[in-house]
Parts: C-alpha cells; sequence; structure tokens
C-alpha cells in the first residue's frame, strides 16, 4: 500500500462523520490544523481529492463517498480482527502442552519463559517424543505443539517457526575409529553403520535423519532401528553403530563417557521446527507459536 499510514484511514473516516475538522480533530486528540495534514496525505497517495473544502462547508467529494462505502467495512473487519487477537491474547489459559524432540534448548526455553510471562494463568506441559513417531502425538492431540526435527511434509500438519539451525555431529562409541578425531567429512560415512529409526516414521523423515548414501553418492551402511534415542545412544555405546544427532543434543549427552560425539563436515544442518494441526491448533498453540517467533525475531535484531 506504498507506505500508507493507519492514522490517515482513521483521519478521513472521522472527517467523513463529523464533516468539521475542529470536530474531527477533538475526537482523534489532535489540532485541526493535523487532521488536515493527514487528509493531505491520504490524497495525495490517492492522486486526487477526497474532501471539499470551502469557508463555510466541508462536504465529501464523489470518489470521496466512493472511498468511503469501501473503506468503512475493510476498516471495521480490521478493527475486529484486532480485538478478536487481543482478546484471544488475554483469555489464553487451561494447559499447554508442548512435545519435543531431543533436548530442550535456549531458544525453546526463552520461548516458554515469554510465553509464561504473557499468559500467567496457563500451565506448560513438556513430554519427549519418541524419533520413531514425530507427528502421532500432535495428530492424536496428545500434545497441543510439537517442536521435531525437519523436514515436515505433512498435509493435514502446518510448519511454524523454524529454528536452532545447527550444524550434525556423529555420535560414536570412544572404541570406534573415528572417536578421536576432531572432525569427519561426510563421504567418510560410507565406513560407518548408521543406526536408523523404525519405519512408523515417513520415509523421508527418516531418511534425513539417517541417510543412505553420501553427498558423493556412496552408500552408507544400515545400522540398526530404533524408537528413541536413548535406544539409539545405547546402542552406540554399545558399538553396534552410529548415530548423527544436531549439536545442542550431542553436547547434552557429551557427560556420558561411552559415547564420543565429533562434528561432520559437508552435510547440511539440522533444523527444528514447531509442528501445529492444520485448522485446529489450539489457542494456547498459536500463542505459543507466536511467543516462538517473537524469540527468534528478538535474537536475530
Amino acid at each position: 500500500m506504498g507506505g500508507l499510514e493507519i492514522r490517515e484511514l482513521e483521519a478521513f473516516l472521522v472527517l467523513a462523520e463529523e464533516l468539521h475538522f475542529g470536530r474531527a480533530g477533538e475526537r482523534l486528540y489532535v489540532s485541526q490544523s493535523r487532521v488536515s495534514q493527514l487528509l493531505r496525505s491520504l490524497e495525495g497517495r490517492i492522486g486526487a481529492p477526497l474532501v471539499e473544502r470551502t469557508s463555510r462547508r466541508v462536504a465529501l467529494t464523489p470518489l470521496g463517498e466512493s472511498f468511503l462505502a469501501s473503506l468503512r467495512p475493510a476498516y471495521e473487519a480490521l478493527r475486529a480482527t484486532v480485538d478478536e487477537a487481543r482478546a484471544a491474547a488475554r483469555s489464553v489459559g487451561g494447559v499447554l502442552r508442548i512435545g519435543f524432540q531431543g533436548t530442550v534448548d535456549d531458544y525453546l526455553a526463552r520461548a516458554i519463559t515469554r510465553f509464561e510471562e504473557r499468559h500467567p494463568t496457563c500451565t506448560i506441559e513438556v513430554a519427549e517424543i519418541a524419533l520413531s513417531d514425530p507427528f502421532g502425538p500432535v495428530r492424536r492431540k496428545e500434545v497441543d505443539c510439537a517442536v521435531v526435527l525437519l523436514p515436515v511434509a505433512e498435509e493435514d500438519l502446518v510448519l511454524g517457526p523454524v529454528f536452532s539451525r545447527q550444524p550434525q555431529t556423529l555420535a560414536v562409541s570412544v572404541r570406534h575409529p573415528l572417536a578421536g578425531r576432531e572432525s569427519v567429512a561426510a563421504e567418510e560415512l560410507a565406513d560407518c553403520r548408521l543406526i536408523g529409526i523404525h519405519d512408523s516414521a515417513p520415509a523421508y523423515w527418516r531418511r534425513a535423519q539417517a541417510p543412505h548414501e553420501t553427498p558423493g553418492g556412496l552408500p552408507i551402511p544400515a545400522g540398526p532401528l530404533v524408537n528413541t534415542l536413548q535406544e539409539g545412544l545405547s546402542l552406540t555405546a554399545a558399538d553396534r553403530g552410529a548415530m548423527l544427532l544436531c549439536r545442542s543434543t550431542a553436547e547434552y549427552h557429551g557427560h556420558r563417557r561411552s559415547l564420543a560425539f565429533v562434528p561432520v563436515e559437508g552435510l547440511p544442518d539440522s533444523l527444528l521446527g514447531l509442528v501445529l494441526r492444520r485448522g485446529s491448533a489450539t489457542p494456547q498453540a498459536r500463542a505459543f507459536a507466536r511467543a516462538l517467533g517473537e524469540t527468534l525475531e528478538q535474537e536475530a535484531a
């Protein structure tokens, strides 16, 4: 709209009712000259007069009458939308159930704090989601929203804010030949048996977490399949295979003496995103999505 100011529209609407610059200014809590300035700015954007001014009267031009007829319902609808959003923000209570994969990182923790400050009557419950069932808890309404590893290509779900872009890390047993390395190249995964995820998760999603080949096309041997992160780490510690993790998850489990975590160079970063039910997300979930988005914007600023 070319930088259109809502204050200009408000000034025109009030003036159209009062047909008097002084009374319009009183209603808007501005001076008469300010009303005139706002109107001139609006007319400049439109390119033609909306109001006829004489020493005795103020009247709308034919274009002004037409513009008023179109503007009033649109403005009222916009105001109603804002009022509804404010009411929803004030009334969010009850329980917000958040599912997550991996660990609760700093971004998520700060978003939870922001949400709690904004909606003190809403209780938050956090539940870990199995690797083999990233989308099921949201679909079954066991949680209101979930923080899951990307990609997400489910028609009945909508992807909210995306965050936590991190390099991938290879978890191996301390007895593994790569355990002492500072980093490994993605092509070296052809020498590892990667632990995969049971097929209750979508195939495209499982391949993203445990690829079948390196970026250069070398096949990656398949290791055991697991349902949960803990199962995968236990098998890794037993040297039954290696596992790809995001950096924050690797750092969280860095205290485990039976495991080594080695950065992988040449793989796409891992990404986390908030997933909600399409068309039936709860008010709590929508409010949390806003809180998370604002947290990410603040961090990026």
